[in-house]
C-alpha cells in the first residue's frame, strides 16, 4: 500500500491528462464540516466495513484523515480486501493545509 504526499496529490488533481482518484475522507462528520478537500467523499472510519460495497475495488482511492493515522488503517483494511489501488494521504488534511492550501481551516 502506497503513501502520497499532499503536494503529489495536488499535482495529480491538477493534471487534466490523469483521471482523478476517489478522495475517501474517513474522518467524522464534524471534522469534515470544518475542512475537506473539494470533491472528497465522507465515509467515517467506523462505517467503512458496512459500506465497503459503495467503493470500486478497481479505482484509485486516496484515503484521507486528519494526520494520516486513521486513513492508513482504512487503506490497509481496503488493501487486505482486494482493493488494488489504495493510497494513504501522508499528513492528512493537516499536511494539505501546511503544504498546499494555507487558507484551509485547521483544527
Amino acid at each position: 500500500m502506497r503513501q502520497m504526499l499532499p503536494t503529489e496529490l495536488k499535482d495529480w488533481l491538477d493534471d487534466p491528462a490523469r483521471e482523478a482518484p476517489v478522495l475517501l475522507d474517513v474522518r467524522e462528520p464534524w471534522e469534515f464540516e470544518l475542512c475537506h478537500l473539494a470533491g472528497s467523499q465522507l465515509m467515517p472510519m467506523s462505517s467503512v466495513p458496512a459500506r465497503i460495497d459503495e467503493l470500486d475495488s478497481t479505482a484509485d482511492i486516496v484515503v484521507i484523515c486528519h494526520h494520516g493515522g486513521r486513513s492508513m488503517q482504512v487503506a490497509m483494511f481496503l488493501a487486505q480486501r482486494g482493493f488494488g489501488q489504495v493510497i494513504n494521504l501522508a499528513g492528512g488534511v493537516a499536511g494539505w493545509a501546511a503544504q498546499v492550501d494555507p487558507a484551509m481551516p485547521q483544527y
